[in-house]
């Protein structure tokens, strides 16, 4: 196995001093500010915290929250429609593969396309994708690989793509425990 991230420069300079955890927020450029508010909190389940209105920053903003943070996201209105989006993706982490399913039929029934679901290789996390309203990819996942404290990454040998949820689940990844599911997809 290979150290994660591992720079052989750091081998002669000072450690870093600080250890990043979990992404803390996003800010995004929207076309359409409210429809960008609409997606996100009616879809998604995201709570508002504060508006700034054109008068602070042109084209609007809004911070929305995930949980006790004040913002996890924050949308800036007034972008110019672009032909394609420069992010590449944001994710959101749930506590349970159950979750992951209630994720996908949520979307559905909101008529957000699903763009992938099931695993990919790196990470081996359960994982829907879709877009919002702007194009912006976003992922909603659970059970990404833990790198301990020896920084020992799961060798590319045991990932395990699946093009289904169902598929991830009924051939889990070396040393995933998956919790008994619950769902039913109702």
């Amino acid at each position: 196995m290979r150290a994660a991230g591992r720079d052989a420069r750091l081998d002669h300079e000072e450690a870093v001093m600080f250890q990043l955890r979990k992404l803390g927020h996003v800010v995004l450029n929207v076309t359409d500010l409210e429809a960008a508010v609409r997606f996100y909190t009616d879809v998604l389940g995201l709570q508002i915290s504060d508006r700034y209105p054109d008068s602070m920053v042109a084209g609007g903003m809004v911070f929305l929250r995930l949980h006790t943070d004040h913002h996890g996201i924050a949308l800036v209105g007034g972008a110019p429609k672009l032909e394609r989006t420069t992010l590449n993706h944001f994710a959101f982490e749930v506590g349970s593969p159950d979750d992951v399913f209630r994720a996908r039929a949520w979307l559905s029934k909101h008529d957000v396309p699903i763009v992938f679901e099931g695993r990919r290789r790196a990470g081996c996390q359960l994982a829907v994708e879709f877009r919002d309203p702007d194009g912006n990819n976003l992922e909603i996942y659970w059970g990404i690989d833990q790198v301990g404290t020896t920084g020992e990454v799961r060798p590319a040998s045991q990932w395990k793509p699946a093009r289904t949820l169902e598929d991830a689940i009924a051939n889990p990844v070396v040393g995933q425990r998956m919790p008994p599911l619950g769902f039913d997809g109702a």
